[in-house]
């Protein structure tokens, strides 16, 4: 286990813990700044490709967007989504990691579920690749809208049961996603292992959302997403700025021209 995962683990019950999404150098060059995280999320099928399920987002994809983030973390965990079909089998799972974790030089990988895959991270933990669960909403498995979970009994045992399940076998934290306040309150009071909360309440160890959705650039209108600044404004501002130089003349002066 290295460094920096040691000191997120440690930030249980002290501090909040801050995780962002990242898909490109300068976004996380900004973010490394902040985030105790930065995730490279399976999330870039809709923000960057307008895919309408994360199931088309490929290997090679989380690789290259992984590669260019990597320039631009320097203090914060890197983590990279495995991506849908590339965790099916133990060994299918320890191939696509090793590679992830080569080609991109992430510390962790995260994958989606509990008991179902628990033979696949035990097998990633025990040939020493550092492991993030996610429980609750599962974007790879889910079809049509989202809808939040813990709503009944069995799901609450479900997820109880899972998130257990998970610390036993060595992953370091987990993102537990549009789970219901209460139950994701007694999850991170059951483990000994941070959660990241999305949707699922002030009660997580820390938080995560998508960093096109928070600074405005996204049109979403998904219940947990807030938006903390409308970056839009900004960008056309500028756009704006440059295109009446252009016409008029102004841009480029002397000043930026050889």
């Amino acid at each position: 286990m290295n460094l920096k995962i040691k000191k997120i683990i440690s930030k249980k019950n002290k501090t909040k813990i801050v995780c962002l999404t990242a898909y490109s150098k300068n976004f996380a060059e900004e973010i490394d700044r902040f985030a105790d995280i930065v995730l490279v999320g399976d999330s870039l099928g809709s923000v960057l490709y307008n895919f309408s399920t994360t199931r088309k987002v490929t290997l090679a994809d989380m690789i290259k967007h992984s590669k260019s983030v990597r320039q631009g973390v320097k203090k914060s965990l890197m983590v990279v989504d495995m991506p849908f079909n590339t965790y099916t089998t133990s060994s299918l799972a320890l191939k696509n990691a090793r590679k992830i974790i080569k080609e991109t030089k992430c510390d962790a990988v995260k994958l989606e579920g509990g008991k179902k895959i628990i033979k696949q991270i035990n097998y990633l933990i025990k040939n020493k690749i550092s492991v993030m669960g996610h429980l609750g909403v599962l974007p790879q498995s889910i079809k049509g809208k989202f809808k939040s979970v813990g709503k009944n009994e069995k799901e609450k045992k479900q997820l109880i049961d899972d998130a257990r399940l998970l610390e036993k076998n060595g992953v370091f934290g987990i993102v537990l996603e549009c789970i219901k306040s209460p139950i994701a309150k007694i999850i991170t009071s059951k483990i000994n292992i941070p959660t990241i909360g999305i949707g699922s309440s002030v009660h997580c160890d820390g938080q995560v959302l998508v960093t096109d959705d928070l600074i405005g650039l996204n049109n979403t209108n998904i219940r947990f997403v807030k938006k903390f600044v409308n970056i839009k404004k900004f960008i056309n501002k500028g756009l704006k700025k440059f295109k009446y130089e252009v016409k008029h003349k102004k841009y480029p002066s002397k000043k930026y021209s050889y």
